[in-house]
């Protein structure tokens, strides 16, 4: 019994050292304390001591072990295991972590993520909001955009020229604003809400292109040219990075230059003839310079002994012979700008690289930077802002639209679909904050980028979809106040581009996650095909003892959480959200575990296994939007009115991504998902989707005007103006609440129940029995105005389904 007694104990003590993550010298001592014990207790004898001694030793006697257990592991690592290539290394080395890793790391530190700072805006900032950014709002009629002139009007290209929209980004020595990510992501939000068109024409410039790329690399020269001229709106850019053959695999692009010495300004000089044909590049059919990404080569090694430099940026006056602009894609009816480009053996001096020759071949590395920001900020942006504006219009069209006699909101069916997008419209704001928090940091977060871009785009779409239901024939048809049916149209765009969303999920979340958030993958990677230092043995050692000791505590991480169902693990707040932190804890360790797990089993065949990177990929993802939800409510002072949002949002979010691990253990390599499942659900699935009576709640939220519905739909366009049909119903939706109680007075002075419809008559009914002021039937007149306005759909004369032919281009719209 004694002996039982003293083996038990020593498991438990070595599992807590592991739960703990404690040293392996501190383990060490530990464990030997526990073998003191049973000596004294008469259980360990002397060949237990000399077992213990024999495995002790050598593991804390750092010499020995690199030479003699590290030496052989590392050969058999670098033989699994494929040597980076360099576009590999370049893209893993060119952004940075964040608190994806805390995520991924088994164990995530809660106070340091609600230690970020809060996101605000400078008083500069809000100015541009509430004044250049909502005047350019009142400005654009989306039908007459989308429907009449197929592009902005020039007085809207204009505007947004002189008053620096293209210049958020851009330094101000330069002339430009230099706003913050989370400034830039406010604006997006609000134009998006209004007019895709509008926000991509905004947002292009201020990610990936040429401001972004001459800031960070552009020489002094390019910089004091373009800058300022691009801060003024004198020049509008573009960037051309995207192949008919190169889409979501960018470093294929198959357009080329060769280095070779030609005529430019009456003089002859070192340059490149430069040969492309892009697609789906927006701005490029109005834009004056074009950043252009193509492969460099140097056949007579004019440069130096390379004759393959790699891919460059370079940029390209559009008013240079053989620069072929102008034409137009139609991508699903959105009107904005986007077109191709072409060129054939245009020669041009070496000084137009982005950072002068000795960029060249640096091209790859300049945009993974690069495109990790932007696609941290645009789409997603755009994505939340239209979502946002959909669950208040969503919500007032529920609420005023009635069948059956009641509002179509407290129909059960309709609340289903209306928590879904008010659940995603909160958490998606929520995590464009968290993002762009870590931009402002200085972070160039390539994970969370892929993370957001994918997921926030594949919300919108399924929100938009949703807001389509419940609105029916008015989203069906379209004209001047339908609010919807552009964005439903162009919703496949941003799942599109940027990278692929299905590639997006099965190949470069986790696929850059894996190496990057791991705390050790990347080390043992470097170290191990590191002939060169005279460090590599030492630091794989290092590497490959501290991931095995971190694989060992995520496995009883796991079992513990899950036998425990995480109830015991630290959570910073003991209120109703105490539980989501613990089942994120618990996610944590199994994705650590899990990843480590598949690393074995695959090698470097698991980038290949697309669909169990995806579903990795999925826990981390999930993990991370539902941390950012948690933020928001923190950062907004846990106001429990938004609770519902709160609670709707994170359960869905874990719900998904206990639905993927169930899914990844089901399909597990090697027949470990059985064992694994015992481990990490001993007791079964732990989370159910959101219920019936939180789907409730978030419906009513969206229909009722209070706190919690401003903050959903904080910072987007609500002015009632002439174009604004969303604006107009947000005061109907008013109006309608304001008649509710007139309307039952007249039907109680009338004896009769009146419908709720012909409100005006309802007015008149009610003043001819002196139960109504005059201020009254002119609020049930106007309501019943805005009621009709909302419920109904446009119709044409024929002729008017004509598009209109414009008489003057593109570019002189534009110019």
């Amino acid at each position: 019994m004694t002996t039982l007694l003293w083996i038990i104990a020593m498991i438990l003590v070595l599992g807590a050292l592991a739960y703990l993550r404690v040293s392996l010298l501190t383990a060490t001592i530990a464990a030997a304390v526990v073998m003191t014990a049973g000596w004294t207790l008469d259980v360990v004898g002397p060949i237990s001591w000399i077992i213990f001694l024999v495995v002790a030793l050598p593991l804390n006697i750092s010499a020995f072990r690199q030479n003699v257990i590290s030496r052989p592991l590392m050969k058999v690592y670098s033989g699994i295991m494929p040597e980076m290539s360099s576009t590999e290394k370049e893209a893993i080395e060119a952004g940075t972590t964040w608190w994806e890793a805390d995520l991924f790391a088994g164990n995530p530190n809660w106070k340091k993520l609600h230690n970020y700072p809060v996101a605000r805006l400078s008083a500069d900032e809000q100015a541009f909001l509430d004044g250049p950014v909502e005047e350019v709002c009142r400005m654009v009629n989306q039908h007459q955009v989308s429907h009449q002139l197929a592009d902005l009007p020039a007085d809207v290209w204009q505007y947004l020229k002189d008053n620096g929209f293209f210049a958020m980004i851009i330094k101000k020595k330069y002339g430009g604003l230099e706003y913050s990510a989370y400034a830039q992501s406010r604006v997006l939000q609000k134009l998006a809400g209004l007019s895709s068109e509008l926000a991509s024409t905004v947002g292009v410039p201020n990610s990936l292109g040429p401001g972004e790329l001459l800031q960070h690399y552009g020489t002094p020269e390019q910089q004091n040219h373009y800058l300022p001229r691009l801060a003024k709106g004198l020049e509008v850019p573009c960037f051309a990075l995207t192949s008919p053959e190169a889409g979501s695999d960018a470093g294929s692009i198959p357009d080329f230059g060769i280095v070779c010495k030609g005529q430019w300004e009456g003089e002859e000089v070192l340059g490149m003839k430069l040969t492309w044909n892009k697609r789906y590049i927006t701005l490029a059919p109005v834009a004056t310079v074009l950043g252009l990404a193509f492969k460099l080569r140097d056949p007579e090694h004019l440069l130096g002994d390379k004759e393959e430099l790699g891919i460059t940026c370079a940029l390209i006056p559009t008013d240079m012979e053989g620069v072929e602009t102008g034409r137009r894609h139609f991508p699903l009816n959105c009107m904005f700008q986007n077109g191709p480009t072409h060129g054939n053996e245009v020669f041009v001096p070496l000084s137009f690289i982005i950072g002068g020759p000795k960029m060249a071949g640096q091209g790859w590395r300049m945009l993974v930077e690069c495109l990790s920001v932007g696609r941290g900020i645009t789409l997603p942006s755009n994505s939340a802002g239209g979502v946002k504006t959909a669950a208040l219009a969503t919500g007032a069209y529920a609420r005023i639209r009635r069948q059956f006699k009641l509002p179509i909101g407290k129909l059960e069916g309709i609340e289903e679909p209306m928590a879904r997008i008010g659940g995603n419209a909160y958490l998606m704001d929520a995590v464009t904050t968290l993002t762009t928090t870590g931009i402002d940091l200085g972070e160039k977060p390539s994970v969370i980028s892929a993370i957001v871009k994918y997921h926030l785009t594949d919300r919108m779409q399924k929100c938009v979809i949703d807001a389509m239901d419940i609105h029916g024939g008015k989203g069906v048809c379209l004209g001047p106040n339908n609010y919807l049916g552009r964005g439903y149209q162009a919703a496949p765009i941003a799942i599109t581009v940027e990278g692929a969303n299905i590639l997006t999920r099965s190949m470069i979340i986790y696929g850059q996650g894996a190496i990057r958030c791991h705390p050790y993958v990347l080390a043992e990677m470097e170290s191990a095909f590191d002939t060169e230092s005279g460090q590599g043995l030492a630091n794989f050692d290092a590497a490959i003892f501290g991931h095995i000791g971190f694989a060992t505590s995520n496995f009883i991480r796991s079992f513990w959480l899950g036998l425990t169902s995480s109830r015991f693990s630290n959570a910073p707040y003991s209120d109703k959200t105490k539980r989501y932190y613990q089942q994120m804890n618990r996610f944590s360790a199994n994705l650590a575990l899990l990843s480590d797990l598949a690393m074995a089993t695959l090698g470097g065949n698991l980038k290949r296994k697309e669909r169990i990177s995806a579903r990795l990929g999925d826990l981390l993802s999930q993990l991370y939007l539902a941390s950012a939800t948690l933020k928001r409510y923190e950062d907004e002072g846990r106001q429990t009115d938004d609770l519902p949002l709160v609670q709707w949002a994170v359960e869905d979010a874990l719900y998904k991504l206990q639905a993927s691990l169930d899914d990844l253990l089901d399909n597990f390599p090697m027949g470990l998902g059985g064992a694994l499942r015992v481990v990490m659900f001993p007791f079964g699935r732990p989370l159910k989707r959101p219920s019936d009576v939180l789907d409730h709640k978030v419906a009513k939220i969206m229909q009722t005007p209070c706190e919690s519905r401003d903050r959903l739909g904080k910072g987007q366009f609500w002015t009632n103006s002439e174009h604004n049909a969303v604006g107009i119903q947000e005061q109907t939706l008013l109006d309608i609440i304001a008649s509710e109680p007139l309307h039952d007075k007249v039907c109680k002075a009338s004896g009769k129940r009146l419908p709720f419809m012909w409100l005006d008559k309802v007015a008149a009914e009610g003043k001819a029995l002196g139960v109504l002021s005059d201020d009254e039937v002119n609020l049930l007149e106007r309501a019943e105005i805005g009621r009709m306005k909302s419920i109904n759909v446009d119709d044409f004369d024929p002729a008017e389904l004509r598009p209109e032919v414009v008489s003057t281009t593109s570019q002189e719209r534009a110019a």
